[in-house]
């Protein structure tokens, strides 16, 4: 893995997360290539990557680049802007991928989908040549689970309680709690569940302890029924891009 730190004078002021994770995206994009079919992203850092993206085709750049997006919102987004779109059917191969991710550690695995899009850009992402992820140094944890906040499963709706309780039951040596995600939608004061762009549930999963081998953890976790897909993102990261006060970090896998 090498490691290489992007020429970046230290700020006179601190920084903002939003402004760390625009210089973070604005780097990532200097890997985008003219004739490039692009995995474009889905959440807050991806978003200012997408932006980029379209500013460079509209000053004209960068040109005959197609978009493949990893949500609904980001289809819109990357439509908004100009950005020509295709799916997987017609470009099964794409030559790169700019994302985000909740957390990173130190062997470049990823946890994503918090903000519930993880199986389309898993599916995505995984089509890519090169993985390019874009990250503020609030999101680097010495193991994944490691920050405290959730590690998301997608699950079908059907006897949803069933299966978060056996996604529990699977890790309770490491203090397991298991949450259906929910959004702000209420229907007679009761919330209602968090609805992926595929129609599934999303269980969170927070771990207390290091949950092991993420290979192993990985399997169990999708040899359940019921399960479509978690946010463990192994070994796909080709680089992460870190933007922290001091700089930009860049790791190469």
């Amino acid at each position: 893995m090498e490691t290489s730190l992007a020429s970046l004078s230290p700020p006179s002021v601190i920084l903002t997360q939003d402004e760390l994770k625009k210089i973070a995206a604005y780097k990532a994009v200097e890997f985008v290539e003219s004739g490039m079919v692009l995995g474009l992203g889905t959440g807050s850092t991806a978003c200012h990557a997408v932006d980029r993206i379209g500013e460079l085709l509209r000053q004209g750049k960068l040109k005959n680049v197609i978009g493949v997006p990893t949500s609904k919102k980001t289809h819109e987004q990357a439509l908004s802007l100009g950005i020509p779109l295709s799916d997987l059917d017609s470009h099964p191969v794409l030559d790169l991928a700019i994302d985000g991710a909740d957390e990173v550690d130190t062997e470049m695995n990823l946890v994503k989908g918090r903000g519930g899009s993880l199986l389309r850009e898993k599916m995505v992402e995984g089509a890519c040549k090169k993985f390019v992820v874009i990250v503020d140094e609030s999101k680097l944890v010495p193991y994944i689970g490691g920050s405290g906040l959730a590690m998301p499963v997608e699950v079908v709706p059907f006897c949803w309680k069933f299966t978060a309780k056996r996604l529990k039951d699977l890790f309770e040596d490491c203090g397991c709690v298991a949450k259906l995600r929910t959004c702000c939608e209420k229907i007679n004061k009761k919330e209602q569940p968090f609805v992926t762009d595929n129609g599934n549930y999303i269980v969170d999963l927070y771990f207390k302890k290091d949950i092991g081998d993420l290979k192993i953890a990985s399997d169990s976790i999708l040899r359940l029924a019921g399960v479509v897909e978690h946010g463990m993102f192994l070994d796909m990261a080709t680089t992460v891009i870190v933007a922290g006060e001091l700089g930009v970090t860049i790791k190469n896998k």
